[in-house]
């Protein structure tokens, strides 16, 4: 029996299934952030914003051409929340993995989850003073909180490895998605309420936008308080010995990280693959509602029911696949997935223009799929990962994630404008699924899970 399933064994099922109903909550209080916030209302209030400070009318297209200046770069404001979020995602994967490195060395796992997470949402609540022309607070605020948001999910998926044997960990990773899934949903449904109906409730539009902005900065906050109490530390394990302060040992062990990886093969296999499949999932999102209301011509309600579908079906998606995962192996259900992504986009081609039910069926597909790869990714790159580095080694996954994440939009720019149809920009994302298909069927995840030495599920 490996050392983990011991300690896991000496704690018992009873209290592991209590502490993973309290971490489960950590996703229903940040998904609030990501869906109502970078998802759905700050970019396009951003560019208003913006819009004003740059001098444009109320002309929409007007709001796109004039720039507003940042630290002597002159951009276009209706583009400006794209480079702020790209800038932020960036700017994370460069302090990711020293975040990881340091949370593996403490013994204080949810004091950093929390710390983060709460100084997070104080600074996202700041978002409620954006109005009139003031831009360059909300655009520092975004960042810094967008930054925040990720360190705070290092710990959190760290705690993942702590709370979970190697086989519930498809079980515990889905339905924490699922129930992130189901909280962002909820939240967001009455925040486009609010906005939509600003009239009923005696508000303008703007401050609705604002209150809204406010709520998911509270609401992270406030549930964040039930994983806070619920979990509870562990001694830090497995780390390397080495001189200095906290700081000065996170980076050590972070350079001897990065040098041992290729010790293990199948975690960068595994990497390489989530790198591919994970841009081209992220793109299809980022760019749903463009090709939705340029190229199919949906107005805006078609597309904010799309928004809430794709959501509240994600949550069964994840739940669906946990179990797919308990029946195939979480391997096999990734795999499946990223040829299920394959025919999306080959189908989201060929819908024709004005069909909201064929639209709202690929939208459907799509939030089966996305919960589903997203939880599973999530619970076997865990089984990859050495006892007690799981700091580190999901700092490098959401680094691969973040640091990459820009090549799917440049390719469905790029085929944009070359074509001039947003047709052959949404097709050409198959070939991110295709290369992560490609390096996931080299991988053998039977050998990537023995070589970290972790307990092999009885279903992989």
């Amino acid at each position: 029996m490996s050392a983990a399933a011991t300690e896991f064994a000496d704690l018992g099922p009873l209290n592991r299934a209590k502490e993973q109903r309290s971490w489960y909550w950590y996703d229903w209080a940040n998904s609030a952030y990501y869906t109502t916030v970078l998802t759905v209302l700050f970019a396009p209030y951003m560019i208003t914003v913006a819009g004003r400070a740059a001098g444009c009318g109320k002309d929409p297209d007007d709001t796109c051409s004039k720039t507003v200046d940042v630290f002597g770069l002159h951009l276009a404001a209706g583009a400006l929340p794209f480079y702020l979020t790209s800038f932020a995602t960036i700017l994370s994967a460069f302090i990711l993995p020293v975040v990881g490195a340091m949370v593996d060395r403490s013994n204080r796992k949810k004091w950093h989850l929390a710390g983060f997470a709460w100084s997070g949402a104080a600074v996202a609540s700041l978002l409620f003073f954006m109005q009139g022309d003031n831009w360059q607070l909300p655009a520092v605020v975004i960042v810094v909180s967008s930054v925040l948001a990720g360190c705070s999910l290092i710990s959190y998926s760290a705690i993942l490895c702590d709370i979970s044997t190697e086989d519930e960990r498809d079980r515990v990773s889905s339905r924490g998605w699922a129930f992130g899934y189901l909280g962002g949903g909820i939240l967001l449904l009455v925040n486009l309420a609010i906005v939509l109906g600003h009239d009923a409730v005696g508000i303008d539009k703007e401050l609705a936008v604002r209150l809204s902005l406010l709520s998911a900065a509270i609401w992270w906050a406030a549930f964040t308080i039930i994983p806070f109490r619920g979990l509870r530390d562990r001694p830090a394990t497995n780390v390397l010995r080495e001189t200095g302060g906290l700081l000065k040992r996170s980076f050590g062990q972070l350079f001897t990280t990065l040098k041992e990886l290729r010790n293990y093969p199948m975690t960068l296999t595994f990497l390489v693959a989530y790198l591919f499949y994970n841009d081209g999932i992220q793109t299809v999102i980022y760019a749903a509602s463009t090709y939705g209301s340029k190229q199919l011509e949906f107005g805006d309600s078609v597309l904010i029911a799309t928004i809430l579908l794709i959501q509240f079906v994600a949550f069964g998606g994840a739940l669906y696949f946990g179990r797919l995962a308990a029946r195939y192996g979480a391997y096999r259900a990734i795999l499946g997935g990223t040829f299920a992504w394959m025919v999306i986009v080959v189908v989201a081609m060929f819908l024709p223009a004005g069909n909201v039910a064929l639209f709202l069926v690929v939208g459907i597909a799509i939030g089966i799929v996305l919960g589903g790869t997203q939880a599973l990714s999530r619970s076997f790159f865990s089984l990859l990962i050495p006892r007690g580095r799981a700091g580190e080694y999901f700092a490098l996954y959401n680094a691969c994630e973040r640091g990459t994440s820009w090549f799917g939009v440049l390719l469905f720019g790029v085929v944009f404008q070359v074509t001039g149809s947003y047709r052959p920009a949404i097709v050409s994302l198959v070939v991110f699924f295709v290369l992560g298909a490609i390096f996931l069927i080299r991988l053998d995840p039977r050998r990537g899970i023995e070589e970290a030495g972790n307990a092999v599920p009885a279903t992989v």
